[in-house]
C-alpha cells in the first residue's frame, strides 16, 4: 500500500431491535446514505466498508421479517447484513452483548471488523453523526467516540430530573464515572469490543461497562431526538428497575452504609443502656413509656427489614451469576460459526 492509498476499515453496525418493524428499513437506508457520503467526501484518512448485525430481541411484530428482507437485499447488493434472533425477549443489555460478541468473533469470513458502531433502531441515534464519529476517532486516535445528549427536550420533566439524579448518585458512589446524558450510541475499536465481549456477566449494565473498561473516550454532543416511529418500550417501572440494577452492579456503598448505620445504632444503644442503668441506680426504677418503646421497635424493625432486603439484592445477583445461565438464547441466525 502506497502513501496515497487508503486503508479499508471494516465497520460493524450493531442494532438491537425489539418491535421496531416500522424503523428497520428507514434506519438501514439512512446508514447506507451516510456510508455513501463518507466514501464520496474524500476527507477521511481511511475508507470504510460497513456491514450490519441486527439483534432481534424476541420481537412479536414483523421486525425479524424486515431484517431478513434486508439480509436478502444486502446479499444482492454485496452488503453483509447479519442477524441474531432470540427465543424470547431477554432485554436490550442481552441484545447489545450478543451484537458485540458476534462482532468480536467476526461475521465475514471469521475476521473481526476493525470498528463497531452501536445504535438503537428507533433513530433517536441519528445515523448522520456516524461520519463525525469516525472523523473524531481518526483525528484523536481514541478507542471510542460516544454520544451524549446536551438536553432532554421532549421528555417529561420528572423523568429528566430522576435521570440527572441517577447520574449524580452513580458518579458519587461508584468507582466509575458516567457522563450525564451518555447514550449507548458509540463507535468502538476492535480492542474495546473484544474486551467487552469477553465479560460474561449475566447482570449487565452497558453504560457502566463502557466506563469500567477504561478505554480512551471522546464525546460527541447533540440535542435530543424523538423516535422516528412506534412507542418507547421503557415504562417508568422498567427504567426505575434498570437504574437500580445499574447502581447495584457497580456500587458496594449501600452495603457499607448499612454496616455503618448498624454500628451507629449499636453504639447509641450501648450508650443509652449505660445511661438507663445509672439512672436506675441513682433514682430508682422508672416506668418506661409504652408508646415510645413501640415506635422504636417498629422503626428499627423496619430498618432491619430494609437492610436485609438490600443485602438480598446483592445475594440474588450472586445467585444468578453462579447458575452460569447464558445471557441470551439464540433461536436463529444467518451468521456462520
Amino acid at each position: 500500500m502506497t502513501a496515497n492509498e487508503k486503508k479499508t476499515m471494516r465497520v460493524d453496525v450493531i442494532v438491537p431491535c425489539y418491535n421496531e418493524e416500522e424503523n428497520i428499513e428507514v434506519l438501514f437506508d439512512r446508514v447506507q446514505a451516510e456510508e455513501a457520503r463518507i466514501a464520496a467526501s474524500g476527507g477521511y484518512a481511511n475508507s470504510y466498508d460497513f456491514s450490519y448485525i441486527f439483534v432481534d430481541d424476541g420481537s412479536t411484530d414483523g421486525t425479524l421479517e424486515q431484517i431478513k428482507h434486508l439480509a436478502d437485499k444486502g446479499a444482492e447488493d454485496l452488503t453483509a447484513v447479519k442477524y441474531i434472533s432470540f427465543s424470547r425477549n431477554f432485554g436490550k443489555e442481552a441484545a447489545i452483548y450478543a451484537g458485540l460478541k458476534a462482532s468480536a468473533k467476526g461475521t465475514r469470513g471469521g475476521r473481526p471488523s476493525d470498528l463497531a458502531i452501536l445504535m438503537d433502531a428507533d433513530l433517536q441515534h441519528p445515523p448522520e453523526y456516524i461520519g463525525e464519529m469516525i472523523r473524531m476517532m481518526e483525528e484523536t486516535g481514541c478507542d471510542t467516540v460516544a454520544a451524549r445528549r446536551v438536553n432532554r427536550k421532549g421528555e417529561p420533566k420528572i423523568r429528566s430530573a430522576f435521570a440527572r439524579l441517577f447520574y449524580k448518585l452513580m458518579n458519587r458512589y461508584c468507582d466509575i464515572e458516567i457522563a450525564d446524558g451518555a447514550l449507548d450510541f458509540r463507535l468502538m475499536s476492535r480492542a474495546m469490543v473484544k474486551t467487552i465481549a469477553e465479560m460474561p456477566e449475566t447482570q449487565r449494565f452497558s453504560k457502566g461497562i463502557f466506563a469500567w473498561v477504561g478505554f480512551d473516550t471522546r464525546w460527541l454532543e447533540f440535542e435530543n431526538v424523538t423516535r422516528f416511529a412506534g412507542e418507547t418500550k421503557w415504562s417508568v417501572w422498567s427504567l426505575t428497575r434498570y437504574a437500580i440494577d445499574g447502581f447495584i452492579d457497580f456500587a458496594d456503598s449501600p452495603l457499607k452504609f448499612a454496616g455503618a448505620f448498624g454500628g451507629i445504632v449499636a453504639t447509641g444503644s450501648a450508650i443509652y443502656l449505660v445511661v438507663e442503668i445509672i439512672k436506675t441506680i441513682v433514682m430508682g426504677k422508672d416506668t418506661p413509656g409504652y408508646a415510645s418503646t413501640i415506635c422504636l421497635i417498629l422503626f428499627f424493625g423496619g430498618v432491619i427489614i430494609a437492610i436485609l432486603g438490600l443485602i438480598g439484592e446483592y445475594i440474588g445477583r450472586m445467585y444468578l451469576e453462579t447458575k452460569g445461565r447464558p445471557v441470551y438464547v439464540e433461536k436463529e441466525s444467518n451468521i456462520e460459526e
